[in-house]
This record gives C-alpha cells, structure tokens and sequence, in this order.
C-alpha cells in the first residue's frame, strides 16, 4: 500500500481553499500472534527503530515481541516515554532518537506511550508504527497527540501530518491487558457518536455525514456486542469489539477530521485530569462526561431524548462496569473548590464544550457533574 495518508478534498463552498484529511494508517496489519511475522515489514520502515513504550508495557510483553526486539533486520533500542506524554519526556526522546541516528520511531503500549511516540516522529519528520497493548484508545490510528503536564493534566493537543505508517493490532497481545482497559475503551469509542452527532450532525458534506453514521453503527456494536464480548476474552465477538474500540472509532475520527470534533464528554475530562486523587484512566472520564453532556441537554434544553439516552447508558454503563458518578471515578471526596476548578477548566474559551446548541454556565456544568444519575428533570429556567 502507497505510504501516502491523505485524501485532499476540494470544498464546494470555498473552491479557493482545501481541506486535508489523515483518514487511516498505511497499513494496518491485525490478527492473533501477528507480531511474530511482522519484522520485515517494520524493516521496510526503518532499520534503526527507537522503540518507546513503558516500563510496565516492556516488562509485561517481553515474550510478545521477542521476535521484533531480536530480528537480525532491526537495529532497536527501547526508552521509556517516563510518566507522560510531556514536554520533558519529548525532550529527552528526541534527544534519544538522534543519538541513536534512529530512521524510525515505533510505538508500543497504552494511548499515552503512543501519542508520545507519534508526536516524537512527527517532530522528527520519522515513519511511525503503533503497537496497541489494550484496547482502551484508538491512539494507534488516528493523527492526534494529546500533551499532558508531568502530573498528567491535559494542557493542548496536536494535529499531526498523517496517521501511523504501520498499525500492528495483535489480539493475543490485547488479550493480556487487563479487562478494565477494554471497558474504558468502549466507552471512549461510544462517545463518538454522542459528541460527533452535537459537534456535526447537522452538516452537509459527504464525509462528514459518513463519519457521524458510522458512529451511530459504533454505537450500536458497543451496546449490542460489550457484555457478550467482556464475558468471552479471545473470541469473535471480543475481536469485533476490540476492532470497534480501535480501529472503527479511529475511522470516524479520520472521515470526519477537524469539522467532526468532540464536545462536552471529552471536555469534562480534561477538566478532571486536572484534578488529583482520581485513579480513573481516559476512557473512564470520558464515559462519565457522556452522561455529563446529556444531563446538561436535558437541563438546559429540556431534551427528552437525551434523558432517555441517558437512561440507556445508566444501565448499560452498570452491566459493563463503566463510571456514572464522580464516586466511581474515585472522587467520592472532591471538594467543591476542585469541581469548580475542573468545570472551569472544562468552560475555557477554546474548549470543545462550546461545539453545544447552547451556552453553559459554570453552576450548570457543575449541577450536571453531580447529578449523572438523577432522575429526569425539568427545564432550567435562564
């Protein structure tokens, strides 16, 4: 397959302009055990890999890519991306991947370990391959890094020039993470639909309309499919959903590029990465600031059909184990000043919160942060 990544697009309102979309990876390769076949197809890449990935990753999935560390094509060493996707951390792995006169920048682990290694590539002008270890992102396709502080507070994210040039997606290797990352998976693949369908629902191009359906059949696998995969790791039905969380959720986001954005759910959790004591990951938050972005519908526009909507993930979220309150992110004993700190940072003026129908005041961000699980109610009164 052509290591070209985008599909540039002629706009029908604007014929002076383009817009560029980084649909998918070059190649995606996925299968059970796949990683020890794959040498010579990450040596078309590069010979002289900087492999980045976790101690935690490295330790446990030592076995598992054996054969990657060891082939006679790949000159590789491995660093450790440290406990973020941080400025200090792309400081030292850049500095890393030149002394290593590294050609090539691989990826292996969680969605911090490959946002860092993609934006490390991207700064370096390098190939890229991704090799998820959980499925509880869909880093390893998209053409997005998101930059945390050392303390893990989201602060910004950065477009990318493309997506990875390899994905390696090895369901033996997936099926080694704990079950918890796959939960939090679906319910950061779910969102898609919730956000994208506020965000560009209403718009008219061809592929933005094919982003938003395809998050509604995301939608529909995850709900139809999690328990039943949850309850049988390794089978089809897992692999399906696996597929879902990974790479299906990073296809909506590759059609439907920067016009195809996220809104409230994700919002609410960068506010909450700013809040210490949690022992949430991603997923997790973002699934709670679903039910956030549907409270607030249903508060401030008197929206049934996001109280029902809500209804339907209260139990669904229950049967698969994803969070409905703050208590079940582990912040039972959040103070009022930290909510407030964390619907402030949720409210900024460049925040994705503002791609809603309607304006959000602090006192209601913060009513619906405490109320995800109340009964349905009326209308606020401005």
């Amino acid at each position: 397959m052509s290591n070209q990544h985008s599909t540039e697009t002629l706009s029908t309102q604007t014929t002076s302009s383009f817009f560029s979309l980084s649909v998918s990876p070059g190649k995606v390769i996925r299968g059970a055990g796949v990683l020890s076949i794959v040498a010579a197809e990450v040596a078309n890449l590069g010979t002289r890999p900087l492999i980045i990935t976790g101690n935690r990753t490295l330790n446990l999935s030592q076995e598992s890519l054996q054969s990657l560390f060891q082939s006679p094509k790949l000159h590789s060493i491995s660093v450790s991306y440290g406990a973020d996707c941080c400025e200090a951390s792309l400081t030292a792995l850049r500095k890393a991947a030149k002394e290593h006169q590294a050609d090539l920048i691989i990826g292996i682990g969680g969605g911090k370990a490959l946002d860092t290694a993609k934006l490390v590539a991207h700064q370096l002008t390098l190939p890229v391959v991704t090799i998820p270890t959980s499925a509880a992102t869909c880093a390893a396709w998209t053409a997005l890094s998101n930059v945390y502080s050392e303390t893990g507070a989201f602060l910004y994210d950065v477009a990318l020039s493309r997506c990875p040039d390899l994905l390696i997606l090895d369901y033996n290797l997936i099926q080694t993470a704990p079950q918890r990352t796959l939960v939090a998976g679906i319910g950061d693949a779910i969102a898609k639909w919730y956000e994208a369908s506020v965000s560009s629902g209403h718009l008219q191009q061809t592929l933005i309309i094919a982003a938003v359906q395809q998050a509604r059949v995301l939608r529909d696998i995850l709900l139809q499919k999690s328990a039943a995969a949850l309850q049988s790791p390794g089978s089809e039905v897992w692999q399906e959903v696996v597929d879902a969380t990974v790479l299906l959720a990073g296809v909506i986001g590759g059609l439907g590029g920067a016009q195809c954005r996220t809104v409230a759910a994700h919002a609410v959790h960068n506010g909450l990465t700013h809040i210490s004591g949690h022992g949430s990951i991603h997923g997790e938050k973002v699934a709670y600031g679903i039910l956030v972005q549907l409270r607030l519908e249903e508060m401030i526009q008197g929206n049934q059909l996001a109280a029902s909507a809500r209804q339907q993930l209260l139990k669904f979220y229950a049967e698969i184990g994803l969070p409905q309150r703050l208590t079940d992110l582990g912040l039972g004993n959040i103070t009022l000043a930290e909510l407030q700190t964390a619907a402030e940072i949720s409210l900024e003026p460049n925040s994705d919160i503002h791609r809603l129908p309607f304006s959000v005041a602090l006192e209601h961000l913060m009513a619906a942060m405490v109320s995800t699980t109340a009964p349905n109610q009326l209308k606020i009164k401005n």
